[in-house]
């Protein structure tokens, strides 16, 4: 039975015993309930570690659309959780925590992607997969930052198209394209926070270090970065490039899975450019990846819930771009 305060606050909120080994106990439910975690790279370490697979967007679809995992548990934001069972509508998907949004997603409402959609007639729509299902619904192709430039190059030079919510991740495939893509003004507040001059800051102390930036970030940060990708690419080049300085933008998240692959590199997280209260913060985290916790994950597989539903109307629609990237991929 699901309790009204649950539904209230986005999530169980059941009292656990204090002398359970939360990751043993986790790991022994997914066995019991053929269940699978899967984590983003954003996540708490203590979530990482005790994930069946962690990935940035991508690589979580990819294993969303292969598993044979009755349960999935989306440990990410809450339009990770709609992708996973829009590729698995015949599993349960799990979300510790509903209330764990994004601000990107955020950004871009379907009744808002569907009125500028008929304001340009002739224009195809290419959303980032951090979007809501609805607006999944009404795109033509999804993509993600991994593979953003290889699909929009699958597309004629000629073809009209509308690209969106992240203005930041648009604009940097207009330079390396040559399109002249029509950017929905969105973005994500965490990496919207970086700022050149953090940046030179870290560059001066650490002369060295190879600046390596995320795709969301503004354009004067990937201009002076010598890496510009998604999480798995920063990743990927970490790990081929042994003892380095780095020098990272984007959500601190990943320096767990970067320390614990390349442990003979050196991590700098840039801070955000204004940090609460004025007071210099080391690490620029998004609260909604956060909201994921070990409490969290415990319950929801205890209780089975909150589960994520899509709407069928919606989901007939929102799953064809996903698979359409797939294939493209």
């Amino acid at each position: 039975m699901v309790k009204k305060e649950w539904i209230e606050k986005g999530y169980v909120d059941e009292p656990i015993d204090k002398s359970i080994d939360l990751k043993a106990e986790i790991r022994r439910m997914c066995k019991e309930k053929d269940a699978i975690i899967l984590a983003h790279y954003y996540t708490i370490g203590d979530i990482q570690d005790i994930a069946d697979f962690i990935g940035d967007s991508l690589a979580l679809a990819r294993k969303a659309a292969e598993t044979d995992a009755k349960v999935m548990v989306m440990c990410g934001v809450h339009f990770m959780a709609e992708t996973c069972k829009l590729l698995s509508e015949d599993k349960i998907v799990l979300c510790p925590d509903l209330t764990a949004g994004c601000s990107l997603a955020d950004s871009c409402k379907a009744e808002d992607l569907k009125k500028y959609k008929e304001e340009h007639p002739g224009y195809k729509v290419i959303s980032y997969v951090n979007t809501t299902a609805a607006v999944k619904a009404l795109t033509d192709c999804v993509v993600t930052s991994g593979n953003a430039k290889k699909v929009i190059d699958s597309f004629p030079e000629d073809e009209k198209l509308i690209f969106g919510p992240d203005y930041n991740l648009g604009n940097y495939i207009n330079s390396v394209t040559g399109r002249n893509m029509l950017l929905w003004n969105g973005g994500c507040h965490v990496h919207e926070k970086f700022s050149v001059e953090e940046i030179i800051k870290l560059k001066k102390e650490h002369p060295d270090a190879i600046v390596m930036a995320h795709l969301e970030c503004k354009a004067p940060i990937l201009a002076i970065a010598d890496i510009k990708g998604s999480t798995a690419t920063m990743l990927k080049y970490a790990q081929a490039n042994g003892k380095h300085e780095y020098i990272i933008a984007t959500e601190a998240g990943i320096l767990h899975e970067l320390e614990r692959t390349c442990p003979e590199a050196t991590f700098y997280p840039v801070p955000p450019e204004v940090s609460e209260g004025g007071l210099g913060c080391s690490c620029n985290e998004c609260e909604y990846m956060k909201k994921n916790s070990l409490e969290k994950i415990y319950n929801t597989l205890k209780y089975g819930w909150p589960e994520v539903v899509v709407d069928s109307k919606i989901a007939k629609d929102a799953v064809k771009p996903i698979e359409k990237m797939l294939s493209l991929s």
